[in-house]
């Protein structure tokens, strides 16, 4: 049985779908991918493999920068930040669960 977390993984969609998707030019996705905010799976013959994972991600890139007027430079900054800030969230849920299993039970 799948996880949907690896359904989300799956990579599924072209590079001109995804344009299509997202709303910007095919070109963009491949300057967006210049520029380490997506790395899109490639096939055997080189083709550019997008998963939903990948839509998302670009959708909040061109969310940022299209509403909120942030730069590429910005974006940037703000999804390694918010990568880093879910790692640290997980570690202290690992840290919590692992605090709870430390107690001594009480009668």
């Amino acid at each position: 049985m799948r996880r949907p977390e690896m359904e989300e993984l799956e990579p599924l969609y072209v590079i001109s779908v995804v344009a299509r998707m997202v709303g910007v030019h095919a070109q963009t996705l491949r300057y967006y991918e210049r520029a380490g905010l997506v790395e899109p799976h490639r096939s055997r013959g080189n083709i550019r493999l997008y998963s939903i994972k990948d839509v998302n991600r670009l959708r909040q890139v061109k969310s940022m920068m299209d509403d909120l007027g942030v730069n590429l430079a910005g974006v940037e900054v703000i999804l390694r930040m918010a990568e880093r800030l879910a790692l640290l969230e997980e570690r202290l849920r690992d840290l919590e669960v692992r605090a709870q299993g430390d107690k001594p039970k009480e009668d």
